[in-house]
């Protein structure tokens, strides 16, 4: 018989999110104060919107993969999926000549698709999460590169797409708030999911999926069905990631490690049942001010990416730190 928390140790487990969430927002503080007393043009509009943009394919992708480790897997595949959604995209609108919205359908649809698959091999395969998403990493990578023939696919002929993520309708209403579209999406997908997290059916089994999936698989809730729902949804997240000018084949690899990194810094636990999409959107913002900032300091970019690997291992320990006082 599976024991129920007592409200002490949920209020103690909430607490420590709580606690963790404020470290993260205060490590983003830190930060802003570092950089713009290093350099004056740190604070500069134009950087300030850059470092906002930077971080919106990221942070979509983080929300993706936010949703599948609150579960208790992991998923590898969001970048590759990304930009395989971004070469299916193309196919539709550049080789098929379709209007823009069978563009945007067809992103969507081919990340659910491919979601719902990593899902299938997890859930009713019962392959381990990390292998199921690497081999399916590797899948999609080869597709993208036979699939646009090595080449990227460009969308300059297509009407009003660069003004997906480029665009600025906060702009056209504040001119004084150019805020790119594609901020605008991440910030109204983080609450839409949020919402999804804390007040949807779906995503109280997210949480129980990853607490106690026994448990809950025993009490007659039908976990496979409801894993592969979230991972179809993940997926579906990583096709709106897939908005950017060009369809580039060999891009993506990397994007999974700077997400999953945004994802525990945030808190959210790589053992599952603990997170939050307001915990991952600070990591996602500490990540973009981090690398912003580095580069303006004129920091090389093999040392750009030393920091970044110096951050998963730091990142990950205080995971494994967190859950070893959570268990004593």
């Amino acid at each position: 018989m599976t024991s129920v928390p007592s409200p002490a140790a949920r209020t103690l487990k909430a607490a420590s999110g709580a606690q963790q969430k404020l470290l993260a927002f205060a490590s983003l503080i830190v930060l802003l104060v570092f950089f713009s007393l290093a350099s004056p043009n740190f604070l500069q509009t134009s950087n300030i919107l850059a470092i906002l943009q930077a971080a919106s394919v990221n942070g979509v992708l983080a929300i993706a993969a936010t949703l599948v480790i609150i579960t208790g897997g992991i998923d590898l595949s969001v970048g590759t999926l990304m930009t395989f959604c971004a070469v299916m995209t193309g196919v539709v609108l550049t080789n098929m000549g379709l209007p823009l919205p069978f563009g945007v359908l067809t992103a969507i649809a081919t990340g659910t698709l491919c979601g719902m698959i990593s899902g299938l091999l997890v859930a009713r395969m019962k392959i381990p999460p990390f292998i199921a998403t690497l081999g399916m990493m590797l899948i999609l990578k080869g597709l993208s590169l036979v699939i646009s023939g090595t080449r990227p696919i460009y969308f300059n002929d297509t009407p009003g797409f660069s003004e997906i993520s480029l665009g600025s309708l906060v702009g056209q209403i504040i001119p004084a708030v150019p805020v790119p579209n594609g901020v605008l999406i991440l910030f109204l997908l983080a609450l839409a999911i949020g919402y999804v997290l804390n007040r949807t059916v779906l995503g109280r089994y997210c949480f129980a999926l990853g607490s106690n999936e026994e448990a809950v698989r025993l009490s007659g809730v039908n976990t496979d069905a409801w894993k592969v729902a979230i991972y179809a949804l993940a997926g579906a997240i990583c096709g709106i990631a897939s908005r950017l000018n060009s369809a580039q084949p060999a891009l993506g690899l990397g994007y999974e490690l700077e997400a999953i990194a945004a994802v525990v810094i945030g808190g959210t636990s790589l053992a599952g049942g603990k997170g939050s999409i307001l915990g991952t959107m600070i990591g996602v913002l500490i990540m973009a001010v981090l690398l912003n900032g580095l580069r303006i300091m004129s920091v090389a970019q093999e040392w750009q990416t030393v920091v970044t690997g110096l951050i998963i291992i730091a990142a990950v320990y205080a995971d494994m730190l967190r859950r070893r006082r959570a268990a004593s």
